[in-house]
């Protein structure tokens, strides 16, 4: 006969009235004075009679109290024991389950490296621009905003913004300005051979005061007040002075301007989103850096901020300033003041970033340096967290699917006097040791695959085992990690009643633990959500690389820094012509893809004096006669230009877009005119203006990332002379790059060869998408990897519980096949159930992510079908073996000793 809820409360309050105040004891004399009512109540005795007997079995309350006494005193003599044989059991425990422990500590180990890797990454990418004295009063200022319907997004503004503000605003304490004007070659002048230098920016004086850049050699102060001087890195200094001081030493940018070496600064650490090797003086370039225009855009410019000055009241205060300085030249080129131009649906909008969230959360389609994603540092932190709970779950899993194998074990040490305190302590100490075992492990997968993971992920990481805060966050964190994996199966485990275990009344298996079924659940949950987001990104890499993009990117090589030929240059194009596999060349610095010229100006339509309405920002580029054909562009009205007919100095082909947003109508005069500037000082004249005349209209093609739409471009017969394209008929590829390289030696001697292949360069566009891709693709494959071990293990020790089962089954004449299908059957349900919760929440997540392309793909509901067969398959696969190799047993083995 079994006590009652009401009988156990009866109990409980009465021992605790004779003095048993101590939990521990409390809760195991409650569970041993049930155990004896019970056997005397099945004789026939009521509850109240067989109450009394089990007390006075024991004594009176004196004898209780003394029981509890020497209980605690013996706890607290003997804890230093008590602790060195928790570390016995359990490693003789985790010896003697060898299959299972190893589940564990691979599972744990595999998981602790990827979220090791994954916090080194993160680390690294939450710490850029952190070393900066200063630097949260640091801010760079930045604009967005529409005009005219085209909406903007620049990190660059007007040349007079920063220094203007420090002289009129008391909140700004100093600026400095940045201005990069592509690559240079460079050498000494005692060298013959030019080196290729594309880390170059021209910046202002103050720039060691607003940085921490750490100057070495040379006064920081003074180094670039004056024209053609320049600031260079140590790693450059021994590059080309070795051995030597670089100091007041010079450099020959392309082979005709002299820089003087005024300073030598510590390389810039890696984790700034500044990356120069050579800071020259904004002097050089006066006439640009002293331009007044404040509707210009070319100039990356940082501020810093007064102490005590908040980011949002300088914000408004600094969008005053600007709107003061902006609105005279609106009214002089656009005839309108602010309020007329806000009112037309026109803004611009001035923003303030801090120095310290640039790298993370900037998304521009040009930038200073290399910028990082934000989205991916939340995706892989998620992903860090997701690993570590499915090698915990796998623990739980395993710990409480064994619990019918330790039961009598419980049942005995509680028999024998332990605590349940003492048990959880014993079950605690094994998860630890296991998880201490795995951070070993997973140390030495750390230190093996980390320069795998930097050359995939283009990073220079680095295990800082010198730093001891490291160290102990890791310990503890490993500590943390057993806790929570042992934790539960500890106070499962030590929860059985003594008089349960020893008379094998505990249900073998616990096969239908909810608990357990929800985990399991979790896991494939995890796991399908992984193997979505992995199809998803490659379905969208693949279709950015093979969307047609409006040209052809194949068998194109740019030759780059073409301009320094001089008047070689035409020389060059017609030997390169001449060569058998090339099919066209062209020249122009403007290519179609990220990282190449871009020159955007206001225009309207011939007829219409310009105002806020209908002006209209478009790409203005500097292309030769061949630049269609040679870009495989098509041209799908009237003609491409000829050198030949001198008014196509003055035309212009404009792309599909730009005619439809300057709206020309059959029969109109297609033109479009801007504002002439003035070729010394380099300012707007409004009085003054250029014509060009529309002679063609070219397909439109994306001249930007995917993530962009395609805007209004113009193509104008011009001298741009940096970069040359060459097509080629054919895939000999090295053959034919030799051939170009042979006559460029033969032209411009002395000048290094430099190409890139088109399709290479338009790939590198999406490179941090690509690795995205390739990681988030490895750490997925490892969460399944993980998760796929603890059900083997989870479907192995099923399969031993049920071996007499199975046995029976046999005899009686069940199939192999009914046997692995009847073992493998709770294991899919629970697959189909992970299924259909994941499938809403990967939608969303795929959508939020797919939001920052224009051009994207369509998500259906075959990637859902495809991820669904695949976690299937692999949950099969897993299942199977031990289901098939169960069913397949010989059933005198199992039934033998029965």
């Amino acid at each position: 006969m079994q006590l009652t809820n009401e009988h156990i409360n009866y109990i409980s309050k009465d021992i605790q009235y004779r003095g048993i105040v101590d939990d521990n004891l409390g809760e195991e004399l409650l569970d041993h004075i049930c155990s004896l009512v019970e056997d005397k109540m099945q004789s026939g005795m009521r509850f109240i009679e067989a109450y009394d007997e089990v007390i006075k079995d024991f004594g009176n309350e004196e004898k209780l109290v003394s029981l509890q006494s020497q209980t605690i005193q013996y706890s607290n003599n003997n804890t230093k024991i008590m602790i060195r044989n928790y570390f016995k059991i359990a490693i003789r425990n985790l010896v003697k389950h060898k299959f299972y422990s190893a589940i564990n500590i691979i599972g744990l180990a595999v998981g602790v490296a990827c979220s090791l890797l994954i916090y080194l990454f993160v680390q690294n990418e939450l710490n850029y621009d952190d070393f900066h004295v200063n630097g949260n009063n640091i801010y760079r200022i930045e604009r967005y905003g529409k005009i005219n319907g085209n909406e903007f997004k620049y990190p660059t503004g007007p040349a007079p913004f920063g220094f203007t503000a420090v002289e009129e605003m008391p909140e700004v304490e100093q600026a400095v300005r940045f201005r990069n004007r592509g690559t240079y070659l460079v050498k000494t002048p005692e060298s013959n051979e030019s080196i290729k230098e594309d880390r170059l920016t021209f910046t202002d004086s103050t720039l060691f005061d607003l940085f921490t850049f750490k100057v070495i050699e040379g006064d920081k102060r003074t180094a670039l007040i004056r024209p053609y001087t320049v600031a260079i890195n140590k790693s450059t200094a021994d590059k080309y002075y070795p051995g030597e001081s670089a100091l007041n030493k010079t450099l020959i940018m392309d082979g005709n301007e002299s820089f003087e070496i005024t300073a030598v600064f510590e390389d810039i650490p890696s984790n700034s989103h500044i990356q120069f090797d050579f800071f020259m003086s904004m002097s050089t370039i006066q006439k640009e850096a002293n331009n007044n225009m404040w509707l210009s855009n070319n100039f990356y410019t940082y501020i810093r901020a007064a102490d005590g000055v908040e980011k949002e009241d300088l914000a408004l205060k600094l969008s005053d300033f600007y709107g003061r300085k902006v609105e005279p030249q609106l009214k002089e080129f656009l005839g309108v003041g602010l309020e007329e131009f806000a009112a037309s649906g026109n803004e611009v909008v001035l923003e303030l970033k801090q120095l310290e969230d640039i790298y993370l959360k900037s998304d521009f389609i040009f930038d200073i340096g290399k910028t990082g994603n934000q989205q991916s540092v939340y995706l892989f932190i998620a992903i860090a967290i997701f690993i570590l709970a499915l090698a915990c779950i796998n623990f739980m899993n395993l710990s409480t699917a064994r619990s019918a194998n330790r039961a009598k074990e419980v049942g005995v040490r509680k028999a024998l006097g332990s605590y349940k305190s003492h048990l959880v302590r014993q079950f605690l100490t094994e998860s630890i040791i296991m998880s201490l075992m795995s951070l070993i492990v997973g140390f030495i997968l750390v230190i093996t695959l980390l320069p795998f993971f930097n050359l995939i992920a283009e990073r220079s990481l680095t295990i800082p085992f010198g730093d001891p805060l490291f160290i102990l966050s890791v310990l503890s964190g490993a500590i943390v990690i057993g806790v929570i994996a042992g934790i539960y199966p500890a106070f499962f485990l030590s929860s059985f009643k003594p008089i349960n275990t020893l008379k094998g009344k505990l249900a073998q298996g616990a096969g239908s633990s909810i608990l357990r079924s929800s985990l399991v659940v979790f896991q494939f949950f995890i796991s399908i959500l992984l193997i979505i987001g992995t199809i998803a990104i490659q379905k969208q890499l693949n279709f950015i690389q093979n969307k047609k993009i409006g040209f052809n990117k194949e068998q194109v090589i740019l030759v780059n820094d073409t301009y320094m030929l001089g008047d070689s240059r035409e020389t060059f194009k017609n030997e390169v012509t001449q060569l058998g596999n090339v099919v066209s060349a062209s020249y122009s610095g403007f290519i179609p893809i990220n990282g190449y010229n871009r020159n955007d100006n206001v225009y309207w339509k011939k007829g219409l004096s310009p105002d806020e309405s209908n002006t209209i920002s478009t790409q203005m580029w500097n292309v030769d006669s061949d630049y269609i054909p040679t870009m495989g562009m098509e041209l799908i009205e009237g003609r491409n230009f000829d050198k030949n007919i001198a008014s196509d100095s003055n035309a212009v082909i404009l792309n599909e877009q730009a005619l439809r947003v300057y709206g020309f109508n059959p029969g109109d005069e297609r033109a479009i005119v801007t504002y002439s500037y003035n070729n010394n000082t380099g300012a707007v004249l409004s009085d003054e203006f250029e014509v060009y005349h529309v002679i063609g209209v070219v397909k439109d093609f994306h001249f930007e990332s995917l993530k962009e739409n395609i805007g209004p471009l113009a193509l104008r017969l011009g001298n741009s002379t940096g970069v040359m394209s060459v097509r080629l008929s054919t895939n000999d590829f090295s053959n034919s790059v030799k051939q170009i390289e042979d006559t460029w030696k033969k032209v411009g001697a002395g000048l290094p060869f430099n190409y890139h292949f088109l399709d290479d360069k338009f790939a590198k566009m999406y490179a941090e998408e690509s690795r995205l891709g390739v990681v988030f693709g490895i750490f997925s494959a490892l969460a399944i990897f993980i998760g796929c071990l603890g059900l083997f293990a989870l479907a192995t020790f099923m399969a031993e519980q049920r071996v007499k089962e199975i046995g029976i089954r046999k005899v009686l004449g069940a199939s192999v096949n009914s046997i692995a299908l009847m073992l493998s059957k709770q294991f899919t349900l629970l697959v189909l159930v992970a299924y259909f919760i994941a499938i809403p929440v990967a939608w969303y997540g795929i959508d939020l992510w797919l939001n920052s392309y224009n051009y994207k793909i369509s998500v259906g509901a075959e990637l859902f079908i495809i991820a669904g067969a695949l976690a299937f398959l692999i949950a099969l696969i897993t299942v199977s073996y031990q289901a098939i190799k169960a069913a397949m047993s010989n059933p005198v083995d199992s039934l033998k000793s029965e």
